[in-house]
C-alpha cells in the first residue's frame, strides 16, 4: 500500500466481502490460497464484525454504509411491503444518508461499485455502478458512465452472472463476473482518482447458495476475489484497507420450521390454492430454471404432475430441478416452467383472511394483520398488544424434535429497531437458535424438517483494517456492521452523524459527532424487475 498522502491518492478503500467470515477465510489462509487477503489481516488488526438483525444482505449492507439500524433506514428484507402488495427493495426505499454522499458533502470523492441497495445512485462526488438488486442494465451515477465501464471491461460488464456468455453458477461465470467487479472498479478509479473507494464481491455469498458445500467452486471464487483485490491494490495503491462482510456463512445442521405451518394449526394463518394467496414473484408467464426443451413442447400434464408433487417436498421458484429431482422426476422437462403452475401446486397464505403470517423467511419475522394498517386487517388496535404477547409466549416455547429450543429469541420488532421506521418491521422478531435451525414460509408441510439450504446465513461477519490510519496493535472486540460508517468518517476526519448507531473501530482515532440537516432522499419509486425477482428467487431469498 501507498505510504503517501498526496491528495491525489486513494484514501481509503474498503473491500466488502459478503459472507465473509473466519470460518470460511481461516481454511483458505492456512493452505496459502489468499496471499493478499491474509497479508491484510496479518498486517493489521482483524476480527469479527457482528451483524445486525436480519443478517441478511439487502437489511445489512444499507446498515452497514449508512451506520443506522433498519429502523433508521427503513430497509428490513430484499422485498418491501405496502398492504399485501410487495416490491424487491433499491435504494430508494434505504432512507438514511449514505457514506458516499457525506464524504462528498466534506470535499471528499468516491468510486462505489457493486454495493448492493444503490440503484438508482443519487448524484454525489463520484461514480458508482450497483450491485444487488439492480436491473441488469442499470442507472449509473454518472449517467452514461456504464457504456464506458463496458468498453474498459472488453465489452461486457453485468450485474448478474447469467446474463453473460460464462454459464450462471459455473465456476467460470463466477471468475468472470468477480474479474468485471475489479476491473469496473480500477477503470474508475483511473478516471475519478477517488479519495475513497468501496470494492463490494457478490458470488462470496451466492456460491453458498447455489453450489452448497462445493469447495472447488468456493475456492476459486476466493481465489479470483484475491487476485483482484491483489491488482486493484496494486493499480490503485490505497493508503488503506478495510475489508468487511455483511454477514458470515455456514452449515445448517438444525431443522427447518415451517412457521406458517405453526400458525395455521395455531389458528392465525388461512390458507388457499390456486396462486391467489401469494405474490406473483415473476411479473413474465415464465422463468428460466430448468435445463431442456421448451415446456410448451411437452404435455402439460407431465409438467403439472411434477410440479404437484414436488410441492409436497417444498416446492417454491427457488430449487426446481433439485425438488423435481427428489421426487422422481430427473430427465429435463423443459426450459422454461410457468410461474402460474408452480404456484397453483401448493398450498399459499392467504394473507386478507389471516390474523399473522410470515411474509418472508428473510425478515426473521411475523407480521400481525392488524387493522387499519392493512387493507383487510383481522386484528383490531386493542387487540394488537394481547395477539403480540401470546405469539411471543408460544413461539417462546417451541422446540425441535431432539427438544432443543427452536430460537434463541422471539421478541417485539423494538427490541432490535429504533427510528423513525419501525412500523416497516416485522411485529415480532424471530431468531432461530445459533442460526443453526433455519425458519421458512411454506405450508403443506410437517412444521419441522430438513433444511432446503444446507448453508446459510451466520450472525457474525469479519473485519480487517491495515494502512498507517489503523493501529495494528488494537482490538476489535465487540465490533459491529454499524461501527464501519462511523470508521470511515473518522479516517477521513468527517464529524460522525449523531444518527449513527455505531462508533469507530478502536484501531482509529475517534472522531467528533455532530447533528447533520435531516436527509432528504429521492421519492421511493418500484424495481418491479423479473430479472431482478428471478435472481433473488433463484438464491433462495424469495
Amino acid at each position: 500500500m501507498a505510504g503517501s498522502t498526496d491528495g491525489d491518492d486513494l484514501r481509503l478503500l474498503v473491500v466488502g466481502l459478503d459472507a465473509g467470515c473466519l470460518p470460511i477465510l481461516e481454511p483458505l489462509f492456512e493452505s496459502g490460497e489468499l496471499p493478499t487477503l491474509q497479508g491484510l489481516f496479518a498486517e493489521g488488526t482483524a476480527g469479527p464484525l457482528e451483524s445486525q438483525i436480519p443478517p441478511w444482505t439487502a437489511s445489512a449492507w444499507p446498515s452497514l454504509y449508512t451506520g443506522k439500524n433498519p429502523g433508521e433506514h427503513g430497509v428490513y428484507d430484499f422485498l418491501t411491503f405496502d398492504g399485501y402488495d410487495w416490491d424487491v427493495v433499491n435504494a430508494t426505499h434505504v432512507r438514511a444518508r449514505p457514506i458516499w454522499e457525506l464524504l462528498g458533502d466534506h470535499g471528499r470523492s468516491s468510486v462505489v461499485v457493486n454495493v448492493p441497495v444503490t440503484h438508482p445512485a443519487r448524484e454525489f462526488d463520484g461514480a458508482l455502478i450497483p450491485g444487488l438488486t439492480a436491473p441488469e442494465e442499470p442507472t449509473c451515477h454518472p449517467e452514461g458512465i456504464l457504456e464506458d465501464v463496458k468498453l474498459a471491461c472488453g465489452g461486457e460488464y453485468w450485474i448478474y452472472p447469467q446474463s453473460g456468455p460464462a454459464p450462471d453458477r459455473s465456476i467460470e461465470g463466477y471468475e468472470r463476473t468477480i474479474e468485471l467487479r475489479g476491473k469496473a472498479f480500477r477503470y474508475l478509479s483511473r478516471r475519478f482518482a477517488p479519495d475513497f473507494g468501496f470494492l463490494q464481491f457478490q458470488q462470496t455469498d451466492s456460491v453458498f447458495h447455489e453450489r452448497p458445500g462445493d469447495r472447488r467452486a468456493i475456492e476459486a471464487v476466493y481465489r479470483e476475489v484475491d487476485r483482484q483485490v491483489a491488482e486493484t491494490i496494486e493499480r490503485t495503491e490505497p493508503e488503506n484497507v478495510l475489508v468487511v462482510s455483511d454477514h458470515g456463512m455456514g452449515k445448517v445442521t438444525g431443522d427447518e420450521f415451517r412457521l406458517n405451518e405453526y400458525l395455521r394449526d395455531a389458528g392465525y394463518v388461512s390458507a388457499r390454492s390456486g396462486g391467489e394467496g401469494m405474490p406473483d414473484w415473476s411479473k413474465t408467464w415464465e422463468n428460466d430454471f430448468l435445463e431442456g426443451s421448451e415446456a410448451s413442447s411437452r404435455e402439460p400434464s407431465a409438467v403439472e404432475r411434477a410440479l404437484n408433487a414436488a410441492a409436497t417436498v417444498g416446492l417454491t421458484t427457488q430449487r426446481i430441478a433439485g425438488a423435481l429431482e427428489r421426487v422422481g422426476l430427473k430427465e429435463p422437462i423443459g426450459k422454461r416452467v410457468p410461474n402460474d403452475a408452480i404456484r397453483a401446486a401448493s398450498e399459499q397464505v392467504d394473507f386478507p383472511d389471516s390474523r399473522a403470517y410470515v411474509r418472508s423467511k428473510s425478515e426473521l419475522g411475523i407480521r400481525i394483520n392488524l387493522e387499519g394498517r392493512e387493507p383487510d386487517g383481522t386484528v383490531s388496535p386493542e387487540e394488537y398488544e394481547t395477539v403480540r404477547e401470546d405469539l411471543i409466549a408460544s413461539l417462546s416455547a417451541v422446540r425441535t424434535p431432539d427438544g432443543e429450543p427452536m430460537f434463541d429469541a422471539v421478541e417485539p420488532r423494538e427490541t432490535y429497531f429504533e427510528g423513525p421506521h419501525v412500523e416497516a418491521a416485522p411485529d415480532v422478531m424471530t431468531i432461530p437458535a445459533d442460526f443453526d435451525n433455519a425458519i421458512v414460509a411454506d405450508l403443506g408441510r410437517e412444521r419441522f424438517g430438513e433444511p432446503m439450504e444446507p448453508w446459510n446465513h451466520k450472525r457474525t461477519g469479519v473485519v480487517a483494517a491495515a494502512g498507517p490510519a489503523f493501529d495494528a496493535s488494537a482490538g476489535l472486540e465487540g465490533a459491529t456492521i454499524f461501527d464501519i460508517a462511523p470508521t470511515i468518517c473518522s479516517l477521513f476526519d468527517v464529524p460522525v452523524d449523531d444518527d449513527m448507531d455505531g462508533e469507530p473501530l478502536p484501531a482509529v482515532d475517534g472522531g467528533r459527532r455532530r447533528s447533520y440537516p435531516t436527509y432528504d432522499p429521492e421519492p421511493i419509486t418500484a424495481t418491479d424487475d423479473g430479472t431482478v425477482e428471478d435472481r433473488l428467487s433463484d438464491l433462495g431469498y424469495l
